[in-house]
């Protein structure tokens, strides 16, 4: 599960993904915590929900090059496209609207865009979260 965001904006709409991977972090009790992997230039935990070990991913790079860091915890976790989940802002939706989105087009996302660019797919499922425009 990958919170899409810019890492050094934490807090702005942006980087929503982000914030909703700490709380869901927080949320599982199993969840060990955050810990800088190189490798893939991210902060990753490791948690457990209903019997499935969850990686959680929240890149440390800017919201277009994510999918650098999504594709490299892919190799080394030895997941496919259809393995990942993408945790995002949509401006257009309202905000705190949720919906999940199985692959598709990025829609004009560069941190999605990015994704599919580094994992050469576009399976990946998206929860979207409603950030509304300004």
């Amino acid at each position: 599960v990958a919170g899409l965001g810019n890492y050094g904006l934490r807090g702005t709409r942006h980087s929503v993904g982000m914030a909703v991977l700490d709380r869901l972090a927080r949320q599982l009790a199993g969840a060990e915590g955050w810990r800088v992997d190189r490798r893939c230039c991210a902060d990753v935990a490791v948690a457990t929900a209903h019997g499935l070990e969850l990686v959680l991913l929240k890149p440390r790079r800017f919201m277009n090059l994510n999918g650098l860091s999504v594709a490299s915890a892919a190799e080394i976790y030895n997941l496919g496209p259809e393995d990942i989940y993408l945790v995002h802002d949509d401006l257009d939706k309202a905000l705190g609207k949720v919906a999940i989105k199985l692959g598709g087009s990025a829609r004009g996302h560069n941190g999605v865009q990015s994704c599919i660019s580094a994992l050469h797919s576009n399976e990946m499922t998206r929860l979207r979260v409603g950030i509304g425009r300004p």
